[in-house]
């Protein structure tokens, strides 16, 4: 079974930056979708970004694009969500997952948490105005 772990969660204020951590138990990466998610209680999971397993395709939310950078450090099966100029609307419960991707990958068929099969905990980000 695959494990997944988020970490780099706090307390920032709006404006300002914070980069979140998710390290996979495997080689996940490779044929495999792995994204980001968040939640605020009340709130169905919303989604935040994508990334093909080659890495060559990344496709973002309208909320984040521009603001919030995925990356990935396939050596240490470790990915990141750089998130810069935050605010007060992006507090939420933070979540890492992964899934089987098809041989045709599309980042916006990737846009459901049904879609995948691996998740994290979550790790809080809370933004203060």
């Amino acid at each position: 079974q695959m494990q997944m772990l988020e970490s780099g969660g706090g307390l920032v204020q709006a404006g300002e930056s914070l980069r979140l951590s998710c390290a996979a138990s495997g080689r996940i990466f490779r044929g495999y979708a792995t994204a980001w998610f968040r939640q605020t209680p009340g709130k169905e999971r919303e989604f935040v970004v994508v990334s093909s397993g080659s890495g060559a395709s990344t496709y973002y939310s309208d909320s984040v694009k521009g603001r919030f950078t995925l990356s990935r450090d396939n050596a240490k099966n470790t990915m990141y969500l750089q998130m810069n100029s935050m605010k007060p609307e992006d507090t939420a419960v933070y979540y890492c997952a992964a899934g089987p991707e098809s041989s045709r990958f599309s980042g916006i068929v990737y846009t459901r948490d049904a879609d995948y099969n691996y998740w994290g905990p979550g790790t809080q980000v809370t933004v203060s105005s």
